[in-house]
């Protein structure tokens, strides 16, 4: 599936009597070719050009694969910007599932002719007429009766507005499966009257430039964004080429595939269009991906194995084939509040609830707040940033740690919920009713519904989300209710809802006249629960089953052994606070006087620092651990744990945890039960155990009173993590904590770790994951050959803090390059085979002392929400003034700026990360011996 930009076509069959101008020309231009595979039948590709007609030639590939007879057909189409080259391989297997699969390049894209509709009924969406009219003609396509081929349409954004469109326009259509695409563009670009400019500058960017569109679409886009206003002209154009104008049309079986992280066709489109369909009568499942034009993980295979058993129930007529349940949501993990299951990834229902179901509301504390749309709507606050998600860019600049929304202080209203008292799962669209009133006559506000923990934490955006919304007549005052963004996302117990109207985004056209906005609560936040939507546990692996006792019996042993009486030097009070002190350690191979496993290792870890140990193999890491936790002894050196010598038995490793993969747990006992039985087995008190602590914490919430046999791998794992937190130990150490968990489960893996640490206690971990490590970790020590190669915070060993590197979508010219490089704080701007390479100018202090060493650890009931009103948004995300250079701020401040001033020089920017990742540190550090 391919997740580039969507162009619409519509297709209205009806000009059948120009078939005889469609060619198709194998002779010259046409290929045969079988497509080698390990399985059998080998796939047979035909490659040609059809001619459309006024000059437009389609470039097409036909699959096909085994005997002889007819079978159904599909239609494959691309997403925008793309080709029929992308869709190759999906198309390849749907032929040796049994279909005939044609494929082709839009009008305007690959080495088809034409000039780009956005899928106009008289454009794209005649081709697919004319590509229906030639599989009707082939020999080997099963017919519904003569010129009506047995057909299904699937493609992913531009390619599923398609499939919808010719649904609508061409009765021979008999089932299709559209993603991430939308229901109606005007909706989509102009949403609540508020123009979406910088996703749209990327559909015109991606489409090679305006004089690659037709001249009314070029018109109309050259129209809104000099105005900054869509006008009704450029909505009815729009509407004309989207799937609504012809939702009564559409009555085929159609599985909806939507993505969670897309700014662009947010869950709403799919909604819309499912609601449209299901009314006409057809078969509607949905599926909400956790991907999308954001970026995230678009789950390929997955998908299209559902495709494919949609395709098999629906034109193959195979009435026992399973097309999965009627609504889906990939979920990142945790439990649902409404029936305690483990969310594994997916969740499901029987019936398709909606964006409303369950809704419970939710009361808002807050007076009448003023705010400023400030002249020029400049600087804009952040929270997506379209176009960056294809390239991985969200993710690079989640490591520079903007992941979440930056609004600007006096730019915004916010309103507080209580912290709610149980975990709550939003799974829809939140509501809220506000009155408005603005200096000006027109107000444009963008709301947002935070996740805002406890502790002053930094509060997250969820999918980075918001929803704009232009109110008319705010002069005199109004009452607007706002539907916010569609998200699947749970809310822990303890944690805040948070509403933000903000009057500017950079994602979006504001007002460029300085107004004042007041924002009052008419409402509370209404959000929809989804009570119906329940997860299945997965399958539990072998090892649970042979290792029952396993846990039980190493904590005993371990009991045991810390019992004898061993000679140790005296604890070092220097040290009494410092969690852990390496001197000099060595630790040679069996039998071996020269070849050590360990040498002359020295480092110092403090306390609230997430550490990373990194190394390729045999570097010695596991080595290093075995003797921290007291396993093996050293030959030189020596490890001192709070300034206690660590040797086996030694009293002061009851303040380390330690987490080892592959923890066995009574699989017909509860969590919490297998927990009170490895802690009764230390011998210690009960009420040394911290279990309640450990366990919020670690956030399994009510899944401890069900049986082990039911939680999924990532509920194992953090459980596991519970168990070597139990006692709240000071030290804890983790080896490989991710292995065999999903991107969701890392991910929450990640912030129990943060949130462990963000007590004043202190984590090591080992992993092999460098991306995970630069998000996780604070500090690294990397080791090779046994030795340390270097240690210390990970923005000095990574060297991002200065330097950035701009991915292009475009060339630039000269004078542009030269602009950037004279902004305030920019030290230079050099053109690099990945676009500009961006070094910032040196900040006054270096960038580890922006992160302040941790206070000595406060107690456990710190780490639950205070009863005092949280910070306000801005002082959890500091805005660098924008006076100010980009150097003076922290790194995040500093690439959230240079972003903006970016997109203010109309710099066509297609990613932004740091210029060295920890993965090319590491390579480099160790020589490439990993």
């Amino acid at each position: 599936m391919d997740l580039r930009l969507p162009a619409l076509r519509g297709l209205r069959r009806g000009t059948v009597a120009a078939v005889a101008a469609v060619v198709l020309v194998l002779a010259c231009v046409g290929t045969w070719s079988a497509v080698a595979s390990d399985d059998v039948p080998a796939v047979h590709r035909a490659d040609g050009v059809m001619d459309m007609g006024g000059g437009v030639r389609i470039d097409t590939s036909y699959f096909t694969a085994g005997s002889a007879g007819r079978r159904p057909a599909v239609l494959l189409a691309h997403g925008f910007g793309g080709s029929k080259d992308d869709v190759r391989g999906q198309a390849e297997k749907l032929a040796r599932e049994g279909y005939a699969v044609l494929t082709w390049s839009a009008r305007g894209f690959g080495r088809s002719t034409g000039k780009i509709g956005l899928n106009d009924p008289k454009g794209e969406v005649a081709d697919v007429s004319k590509l229906l009219d030639w599989l009707a003609k082939r020999p080997e396509v099963e017919l519904d009766k003569p010129g009506d081929p047995r057909v299904g349409m699937a493609g992913a954004s531009y390619g599923g507005a398609i499939s919808l469109l010719a649904a609508g326009h061409d009765h021979r259509v008999d089932a299709i499966a559209p993603a991430i695409t939308y229901w109606n563009l005007a909706d989509a670009l102009f949403p609540n009257g508020v123009f979406k400019k910088l996703w749209a500058g990327v559909f015109l960017n991606s489409g090679g430039g305006c004089g690659k569109f037709t001249d009314e679409l070029c018109r109309m886009y050259e129209r809104v964004a000099e105005s900054g206003t869509p006008d009704a002209q450029a909505r009815a154009l729009l509407q004309a080429r989207s799937p609504s104008a012809v939702g009564k049309d559409i009555r085929v079986p159609a599985l909806l595939v939507q993505g969670q992280s897309d700014s662009l066709f947010p869950l709403g489109q799919a909604d819309a269009a499912a609601r449209a369909v299901r009314a006409n009568g057809a078969p509607v499942d949905v599926d909400w991906i956790a991907g999308g034009h954001d970026g995230g993980d678009l789950e390929t295979d997955r998908v299209q194995a559902r495709v494919t058993a949609w395709f098999d129930r629906y034109l193959k007529d195979e009435k026992g084939v399973g097309t999965g349940p009627a609504f889906r949501i990939t979920r990142t993990g945790g439990i649902d509040s409404t029936d305690g299951a483990a969310l594994l990834r997916g969740a499901s229902a029987d019936t398709y609830p909606g964006l409303d179901s369950g809704r419970r509301t939710l009361p808002l504390a807050g007076r009448e707040q003023s705010f400023a749309n400030p002249a020029g709507a400049s600087p804009p606050a952040v929270s997506a940033l379209p176009g960056l998600g294809g390239s991985g860019g969200l993710s690079r600049l989640s490591s520079l740690g903007i992941g979440v929304s930056l609004d600007f202080p006096g730019q915004y209203a916010q309103f507080d919920s209580a912290p709610v008292r149980d975990d709550l799962r939003i799974t829809g669209s939140p509501t809220v009713t506000l009155h408005v009133t603005s200096t000006s006559d027109d107000a444009v506000l963008f709301g947002k519904v935070y996740d805002a923990g406890p502790g002053g934490s930094r509060p997250v955006l969820p999918s980075q989300l918001v929803a704009p919304v232009r109110v008319t007549g705010a002069k005199d005052g109004k009452d607007v209710t706002l539907a916010l963004p569609a998200i699947d996302h749970e809310v822990q117990k303890g944690h805040r809802l948070r509403l933000v109207l903000a009057s500017t985004d950079l994602g979006y056209a504001s007002p460029a006249a300085p107004a004042t906005y007041r924002v009052a609560l008419r409402s509370g936040l209404t959000v929809p629960t989804a009570p119906g939507v329940t997860t299945a546990a997965a399958p539990l692996p072998s090892w649970v089953w042979w290792l029952p006792l396993a846990g039980a019996a190493v904590a005993a042993a371990l009991f045991l052994t810390g019992r004898r009486a061993t000679t140790t030097p005296a604890p070092d009070p220097a040290l009494a606070e410092v969690p852990l002190q390496i001197t000099d350690l060595g630790k040679r191979y069996a039998k071996s006087a020269d070849r050590y496993a360990v040498r002359d290792l020295s480092f110092r870890v403090e306390r609230g620092q997430v550490l990373g140990l990194l190394g390729p193999n045999g570097a010695g890491k596991t080595t290093t651990l075995r003797m921290l936790m007291g396993l093996i002894k050293p030959d030189g050196g020596e490890i001192r744990v709070f300034g206690h010598a660590i040797r086996p038995g030694a009293p002061v490793l009851s303040r380390v945890g330690a987490f080892v993969e592959g923890a066995g747990f009574l699989p017909h006992l509860s969590g919490r039960e297998n927990l009170e039985l490895y802690w009764r087995a230390t011998g210690r008190p009960a009420e040394d155990a911290h279990l309640d602590e450990a366990l919020e914490i670690a956030g399994l919430g009510d899944a401890l009173s069900r049986a082990v046999r039911t939680y999924s791998q990532g509920m194992r794992q953090r459980l596991a993590l519970a168990q070597a937190m139990l006692g709240l130990p000071d030290l804890l150490i983790l080896d490989e904590p991710t292995n065999g968990l999903d991107p969701p489960q890392i991910r929450e893996m990640r912030e129990v770790m943060i949130r462990y640490a963000a007590g004043g206690r202190t984590v090591i971990v080992s992993s092999h994951l460098l991306a995970e490590v630069e998000q996780s970790c604070t500090h690294l020590v990397v080791m090779d050959r046994g030795r340390l190669v270097q240690a210390g915070p990970v923005e000095e060993i990574v060297g991002s803090g200065d330097t950035l590197l701009v991915g292009l979508a475009a060339d630039v010219a000269d004078p542009l390059v030269e602009k950037v490089a004279a902004l305030p704080g920019v030290s230079s701007a050099i053109r690099t085979e990945g676009g500009l390479l961006v070094r910032l100018t040196p900040a006054a202090e270096p960038l580890a002392s922006t992160v302040p060493a941790a206070d000595p650890p406060e107690p456990l009931a710190s780490t639950v929400p205070a009863a005092d009103p949280p910070e306000p948004l801005a002082s959890t995300v500091p805005a660098a003034d924008p006076a100010e250079p980009l150097a003076s701020t922290s790194g995040s401040a500093a690439a959230a700026r240079l972003l903006v001033e970016l997109v203010r020089l109309d710099v066509p920017v297609a990613s932004l990360g740091p210029h060295r990742r920890l993965e090319d540190a590491f390579l480099t550090l160790i020589g490439g011996s990993a």
